[in-house]
This record gives C-alpha cells, sequence and structure tokens, in this order.
C-alpha cells in the first residue's frame, strides 16, 4: 500500500517539474516569437489587406462572446469606451443598430435575427417553411431586389428547400473585366466609386486599379440592365460665417457643415455621411468646440481633416479637404468656416465626409444634422 501512495507522490512531483520546465522555457522563448511575428507582419504589410479584416472581425465576434456578461454585465462597446452608459436621449435614434454589423444600441426582442457581425462574402442560404422574399431580406438587412439579382429571380416566388445567394449588403456583385475602370464599373452598376473603395471587404488599392476577375461588393449598386427609380437627392446648405456664434463647448445643436448632393449613407462599414458639390465650397462647424486635430498627420485614408472636440462628450471630423482654416487647439463657433470641401486621401471625387461620435460611438450624422 505504502508503494503505492509514494508511486503516486513521485508521480505527483514529476508532473509538477514538468509543469514549471515548459513555462519557463515558454517565457525563454516569447520574445523570440514575438520578435518573429512582428517581423513577419511588417514585411508582409499591406498584402494581407483581406487577411487582416476577416482575422479582426472573426477575433472581434469571438472577443465579443467570450467576454458578454462576465466583467459586471459591461457589454463590448461599453468597455471600450468606458463611461458608456447608454446613448444621449436626445439623440437616441442615432444610436441605431448597423445592418449586418455590431449592435450598437439595439432591440431587445429576442425574436429578431439578426446577423452577428459584418460579413464579408456572399453566403448561401436555405429556404424555409413560411419564408418570404421580404421576410428573408429582413432577416440580412439587406433589399429584396438584392436577393432577386443575385439569384436570377423575376418574381417573388420562392419555395422551401431552394438555395439562395445572399450579399453581405444591398446591392450587386461584380466580377472585374479586363479594361474594366473603378468609374466604368461604378456606372454600369449604376452605384458611387467611393462606395465601392469604402466598402472594406472590396480589396481596391490606394491608386484604385482593378484586377480582371476580382470579386466586387458594390453597395446599393444595380445590374446595368435594370431602371432603377432615382433615390431623391435633397440639398443641404449649411449655415455659413453670417449665423450666429455659439463659442465652446458646443451646445449639442449640430447644422448641416456644406451644401450638396448626399452621396453615401451611415452603415456599419462607413460611419458617417458623405455631402459632394462640384464647386468645392467651404466647410463650417457643425457645432463649436476646441480644434484637435488639423491636418493629414497619418497615412490613413481620410486625408486633410479636421476633428472638432465640443466639450460635451461629442467630437465631429471633417475629412478629404482641399484646403484647412484653423489650427490645433483654435476654438471656432458654431457655422465657422473651417476649411474647403476637397478630394485628399482615399477619395474618387470631391466630396465631405462627416462623422459625429459621442464618447467614440459613432452616430448616423442624418438624426442630428438641424
Amino acid at each position: 500500500m505504502n508503494s503505492i501512495v509514494d508511486d503516486i507522490k513521485a508521480l505527483l512531483r514529476a508532473l509538477v517539474w514538468y509543469s514549471k520546465s515548459k513555462v519557463k522555457y515558454f517565457a525563454h522563448n516569447f520574445e523570440g516569437l514575438k520578435d518573429f511575428v512582428k517581423d513577419a507582419l511588417m514585411q508582409g504589410r499591406g498584402a494581407h489587406q483581406k487577411k487582416f479584416w476577416h482575422g479582426s472581425m472573426v477575433g472581434l465576434a469571438s472577443i465579443g462572446i467570450l467576454t458578454s456578461g462576465v466583467f459586471g454585465g459591461q457589454s463590448l462597446i461599453s468597455s471600450s469606451f468606458p463611461g458608456i452608459g447608454g446613448p444621449d436621449p436626445r439623440f437616441t435614434e442615432a444610436f441605431e443598430p448597423f445592418p449586418n454589423g455590431p449592435v450598437v444600441m439595439g432591440s431587445t426582442d429576442l425574436l429578431t435575427n439578426v446577423s452577428e457581425k459584418p460579413r464579408s462574402e456572399t453566403i448561401e442560404y436555405k429556404v424555409e417553411n413560411g419564408d418570404t422574399l421580404s421576410s428573408i431580406a429582413a432577416k440580412f438587412n439587406i433589399s429584396s431586389d438584392t436577393i432577386k439579382w443575385a439569384n436570377d429571380l423575376t418574381g417573388d416566388i420562392i419555395k422551401p428547400g431552394q438555395k439562395l445567394k445572399i450579399l453581405p449588403v444591398t446591392g450587386v456583385s461584380y466580377i472585374v473585366k479586363t479594361g474594366d475602370t473603378l468609374e466604368s464599373v461604378a456606372k454600369k452598376n449604376s452605384a458611387q466609386q467611393q462606395a465601392i473603395v469604402d466598402f472594406p471587404f472590396n480589396d481596391v488599392p490606394d491608386d484604385f486599379s482593378l484586377k480582371a476577375g476580382q470579386l466586387l461588393i458594390i453597395p446599393d449598386g444595380a445590374p446595368s440592365e435594370t431602371k432603377l427609380k432615382p433615390k431623391p437627392q435633397p440639398q443641404y446648405l449649411a449655415q455659413g460665417p453670417g449665423s450666429p456664434a455659439f463659442t465652446a463647448p458646443g451646445g449639442g445643436i449640430f447644422i448641416w457643415p456644406a451644401g450638396g448632393t448626399l452621396t453615401q449613407y451611415f452603415s456599419w462599414y462607413h460611419p458617417g455621411i458623405d455631402v459632394a458639390n462640384r464647386s468645392v465650397p467651404g466647410i463650417a462647424a457643425s457645432d463649436g468646440g476646441t480644434v484637435i486635430v488639423a491636418g493629414w498627420p497619418d497615412s490613413v485614408g481620410y486625408g486633410n481633416r479636421v476633428v472638432i472636440d465640443h466639450g460635451n462628450g461629442y467630437t465631429s471630423l471633417y475629412a478629404h479637404l482641399s484646403n484647412i482654416y484653423v489650427s490645433v487647439g483654435q476654438t471656432v463657433s458654431r457655422g465657422q468656416l473651417i476649411g474647403q470641401m476637397g478630394s485628399t486621401g482615399r477619395s474618387t471625387g470631391i466630396h465631405l465626409h462627416l462623422e459625429i461620435r459621442y464618447k467614440g460611438v459613432a452616430l448616423n450624422p442624418l438624426a442630428i444634422l438641424k
């Protein structure tokens, strides 16, 4: 009996020694492994854009699932942006769920079936009993026409067991042909060039060149033979320098910064709106505040930009400017000209990209601007 006990003790001691040796080995080699990974990533930077996006999205989704409710019931968003207990009650409608993306402030209806993370590719869906074209479209936050176009459907009739291609966003997919350019692809598919560039899973380099055989997702596009009803294009005029001056901090009332045509809307992959105007107008501060960024401080596709801290949890960003009229640390008033519309950075034409954030969370500007 004693020999068995002694054998067990010896086995346990051996296991402890083995575990300690492995920990020491891992600690000793960790720095070398880290340097190896770092060097590999640096050498391949820019060549793995799509893999990076795929991995990032899967990683974010995994972290959200694994940590949901663990740390005092905090959500992924609230833990990423400390101090956010909920949306500003004045702009509750601005915290709308991103289609096909993470819900920032969403419904508590447990029966609502929405995609938990952005999708990069077309998936296959098997029609179930009770499904209709419109219910499937609602389930994936895309239009019914998108499903029709992807599956060559001429009507709304579908049947159980039928397999349908489901695009990640409303629009069409397109395979690039020899001689295609970004401009020609956008024209063929009744879409905006900037929307194609901004879709994060389209592998479009900074020179906007395309490769034959490349698959593109065309947000809000339509097949070339389709006659689309033109979307209403409202003209918005920002108040100019003669408007009432309100000094920082901002009062929480945001005005339109420029007049022009609304060319791209707020979505999970586009955290703002685009306003285009070929006359290259001046850009006004949507609200009073302090300038915290003015220029092109990095290689990010925003190009020349101005960021204003409104002193109340809100910030606004004005991107792709051709000229900047303010400097960091300067106090500006609502309606004051801060720059000029342009096409710097990752831009396909003259326009303003506007973002409004509350404690770091992107809001839909259309729900806020007056």
